[in-house]
């Protein structure tokens, strides 16, 4: 007696590891916003740095003097100076980083909602658990993602020290690595990590507080209804929110990840992420720890767009391609359809 064909078929890989299949489609909506976001991430790391009144105390301020541009200067003055395709410079690492951030947020996040805080008896998810939620499972894929975020700033300022002189630390993105593991051990890879995870709580903190009240405003209050015009505006303030709140850390974060380093891979301009708050605000003002703001909130903005409309036309091919195999017009005796949704 024959087996029927729908009996023997396999679920598609989204209904056997739904959490796994949610990690890999967002990583590659990532990936893909990330591409197109990443000279402002550039353009934003490079502004973090110019003016470190700390270097002063190994005279480079003085071998090297580099006036402060703006965000369009500056990238001008990287297409000008390094190359148009320098924009561009860092951006494997980085790639890596929003694998291993975005992907696993999202999963850590439905973890927490769904097991740990769960909904309340009216089925409503309440905004603190949301916020909280979103704070800690930031914070965890942070520190994940630390190593990759480490090799993604030193990269991104190779193209400055070519300009000065200075000899290159890296000949690739593996070969940085390799060199800050063989320098620094494993707490090497994690240089930076406290001013990184407080960024990602901030920043994570900001935008889903603000996101979701202005959403809800403009759904109630105005004639908008649910639609990329809500989502585009709401994205516009909640990343304005993030990055005030966030920035600060950033420009600490970068500063202490780019610092030169000894033989043992021990910092040599900061002792912690306090020093170098006090250094930068006693040499260069308050204001220096907004350096990079503007380019870090529009990249925020445009990420979180392209991010989540890339992640939903995925979600939206992956519906479909669950509804014809369960409804048996997708043929799963074809060798083609079962390797592509069957693995």
């Amino acid at each position: 007696m024959s087996v029927p064909e729908e009996e023997g078929a396999r679920p598609p890989l989204a209904q056997r590891w739904p959490r796994a299949s949610k990690f890999l489609l967002s990583g590659c909506a990532a990936t893909v916003a990330e591409l197109a976001t990443f000279p402002l991430d550039l353009t934003k790391t490079r502004l973090q740095m110019q003016g470190e009144a700390a270097l002063a105390r190994l005279g480079e301020s003085v071998r090297h003097p580099a006036p402060y541009r703006g965000m369009v200067l500056t990238a001008l003055g990287i297409i000008q100076e390094e190359g148009f395709l320098k924009l561009w410079q860092g951006v494997t690492p980085a790639i890596y980083r929003h694998v291993v951030y975005s992907g696993g947020r999202m999963v850590t996040y439905e973890h927490l909602r769904e097991v740990v805080f769960g909904k309340s008896e009216d089925k409503h998810y309440p905004l603190w658990k949301s916020v909280i939620g979103g704070m800690m499972a930031g914070v965890i894929g942070q520190f994940l993602a630390n190593p990759t975020d480490l090799v993604k700033v030193q990269m991104q300022m190779e193209g400055k020290r070519k300009l000065e002189g200075k000899p290159l630390r890296f000949r690739g993105v593996h070969h940085a690595f390799a060199k800050i593991l063989a320098e620094g051990g494993i707490r090497g890879l994690w240089a930076g990590w406290v001013p990184n995870i407080q960024r990602a709580a901030l920043v994570n903190m900001g935008d889903l507080t603000t996101y979701d009240t202005v959403k809800h405003y403009l759904v109630l209050n105005t004639s908008l209804e649910e639609n990329i015009m809500t989502h585009g505006l709401s994205s516009l303030c909640s990343g304005l929110v993030a990055s005030i709140l966030g920035t600060p850390a950033d420009v600490i974060k970068s500063r202490i990840m780019n610092q030169p380093r000894d033989r043992q891979g021990k910092g040599l301009l900061y002792k912690s992420s306090t020093d170098c708050l006090i250094q930068a605000v006693q040499g260069e003002g308050f204001l220096s720890l907004y350096k990079g703001f503007l380019p870090s909130w529009l990249r925020m903005v445009k990420l979180f767009v392209l991010s989540n409309l890339l992640l939903l036309y995925l979600i939206y091919f992956q519906s479909v391609a669950i509804f014809l195999f369960s409804s048996g017009l997708w043929n799963s005796s074809s060798p083609k359809s079962s390797s592509i949704f069957s693995f």
